[in-house]
């Protein structure tokens, strides 16, 4: 059902509409709300779905809870320390959504964007909304990739998407395949082979971070080192670094490194990227040495900034041995027969969909270019984009400070005189813009 002060889209005049109301959303409402901005927020289902329905049952966060800090509602747990199941997480953003009045509007999806006589439109199957500025704040992690191969394996197997992944229970008896290992891929893995599964995991070339060193939490010691107040723009390959896997880590159980090669040890089935399926066969590349030492190798480059802040401070901080890897693989690509698996897990990403942006604000690849959030066209930003400006962009932990910069820009422009006139046009006319040629569709994997 609707909430907040707004009950219909039906041809609505709003200064500025917020499409998507997940944490940048909700972020981008009460830094709006505090200025006194005129908004309205549209959600396609309810504040938390992402979490709630793309997560796991045992998921939770990898950042410390202290982390989640949201404008004006920070972490107010007894555990800023530990990390916040996924359940928690929901309740989290729903209070949060619930602290202040804001006009949201959710189980509304919006079909199409564009912009005409001096602003925005923003249809929905419940009708249109004139806007003055758009902020797109629908994050990052949108069209589940599943690579080609997949359609190769035969129809025994149970295939789904990481997104789709709730708990060993829900895969048939068997062998399992866990593809990819970013955070979900290896956080997957640990969950399937904890409760007993034989799982085989292909592995990619995701880096790795302890999870504590020197008697702290890393990201602990990376926050007083600045890292993630880093701007991307401190960044010589900028467009890599957007790019970059995640590091993975978990914080079940109160935290703890994920070690491949202690899986691998214990019984876990490690093989290198998956190449192909070829007549009832996986082949996966040799490159699974590779692959583990340059985790290993990050994880240690880590460690060794750490040791140069403690040392540059004089912090007193203990000592603790360096890592050593507990199993080497065999070098040299192998084969795992189709038949021995009851299921694939494809832990290999997502992709973007902004088809229903008709706006030319994208770059070659479908990205959108922006600078902070700021695009080319005024008074359209994005909010919650990875690395959108630092670290926390997409996260709990930066993304106030991206929703707090917008909000200025918001203001400015409606202060400047520019600000596109709000005014219901009763018969719009379509978008002059052609609409194919802006139509971006993501690629799979191929």
């Amino acid at each position: 059902m609707p909430r907040g002060s707004t009950s219909s889209v039906a041809q609505q005049q709003r200064s500025v509409a917020v499409i998507g109301g997940g944490q940048a959303g909700l972020s981008m409402s009460y830094c709006l709300t505090e200025a006194g901005i005129d908004h309205v927020v549209l959600e396609r289902d309810r504040p938390g779905h992402e979490w709630r329905e793309r997560r796991w049952d045992s998921f939770c966060l990898v950042t410390p809870n202290w982390q989640c800090r949201l404008p004006g509602f920070p972490y107010d747990g007894d555990d800023p320390h530990g990390f916040m199941l996924r359940d928690e997480v929901v309740d989290y953003l729903e209070r949060y959504a619930a602290s202040f009045d804001c006009p949201l509007i959710d189980g509304v999806e919006v079909t199409r964007l564009r912009q005409e006589h001096g602003g925005f439109t923003v249809e929905t199957a419940e009708g249109q909304i004139r806007a003055g500025q758009v902020v797109l704040a629908t994050g990052p992690y949108q069209v589940p990739l599943v690579p080609r191969m997949a359609e190769r394996l035969p129809e025994h197997i149970l295939q789904i998407h990481s997104s789709e992944y709730r708990n060993p229970a829900q895969l048939p008896d068997g062998e399992v395949l866990v593809v990819g290992t970013g955070q979900s891929g290896c956080q997957i893995a640990e969950d399937l082979f904890l409760a007993g599964r034989t799982v085989h995991l292909a592995v990619g070339s995701a880096p790795r971070v302890a999870r504590f060193y020197r008697g702290r939490d890393v990201v602990d010691w990376l926050d007083d080192m600045g890292y993630y107040r880093r701007g991307i723009d401190e960044f010589a390959d900028a467009d890599a670094v957007r790019l970059r896997a995640n590091h993975y880590v978990t914080g079940r159980d109160g935290g703890r490194d994920i070690d491949l090669r202690a899986f691998a040890r214990d019984g876990m089935r490690l093989h290198g990227r998956l190449s192909g399926v070829t007549g009832g066969r996986l082949r996966f590349a040799g490159d699974l040495r590779h692959n583990l030492d340059n985790a290993d190798a990050v994880s240690e480059g880590i460690k060794d900034s750490i040791d140069s802040y403690i040392a540059a401070r004089g912090i007193d901080a203990p000592t603790e041995p360096r890592y050593t890897p507990v199993w080497q693989p065999p070098d040299g690509e192998s084969e795992l027969a189709a038949d021995r698996l009851s299921a694939v897990v494809w832990s290999t990403g997502f992709g973007r969909d902004y088809r229903w942006v008709q706006i030319p604000v994208f770059d070659g690849r479908g990205y959108p270019a922006h600078e902070r959030g700021v695009t080319s066209c005024p008074g359209l930003y994005f909010l919650g984009l990875p690395w959108q400006y630092t670290w926390g962009s997409g996260r709990f932990g930066g993304v106030a400070d991206d929703a707090a910069y917008l909000a200025t820009k918001i203001a400015e422009f409606a202060a400047s005189g520019r600000s596109p006139d709000v005014r219901w046009i009763a018969g719009t006319p379509e978008s002059t813009y052609p609409a194919d040629e802006f139509l971006l569709v993501p690629r799979t994997v191929a």
